[in-house]
């Protein structure tokens, strides 16, 4: 049986993949192999400044269009709701 899960599940769900993958994204990113990725981040919890805010960890809002977040590359196409690029 499938079940339908409404747009705001599937984003949290899509965070929740996004979050258990952190763990490995400082050796990725030391080796040049993580991406950022735009849209997924849970407020407060984003790796660097955005358009509005100045620092990490100041997003102000779930899924911020401009906030980002290092993944391993290949990882931001597929989750729900995120991008490469800045909504901003």
């Amino acid at each position: 049986m499938t079940k339908n899960l409404k747009p705001k599940s599937l984003l949290v769900a899509s965070a929740m993949a996004a979050a258990l993958t952190l763990s490995a994204v400082p050796a990725v990113q030391a080796k040049g192999k993580a991406e950022k990725c735009y849209g997924i981040v849970k407020a407060g919890q984003n790796d660097c400044a955005t358009a509005t805010t100045s620092c990490a960890g100041t997003a102000t809002k779930d899924g911020q269009s401009d906030s980002w977040i290092y993944v391993p590359k290949g990882t931001c196409a597929k989750i729900i709701g995120s991008s490469l690029k800045s909504g901003k």
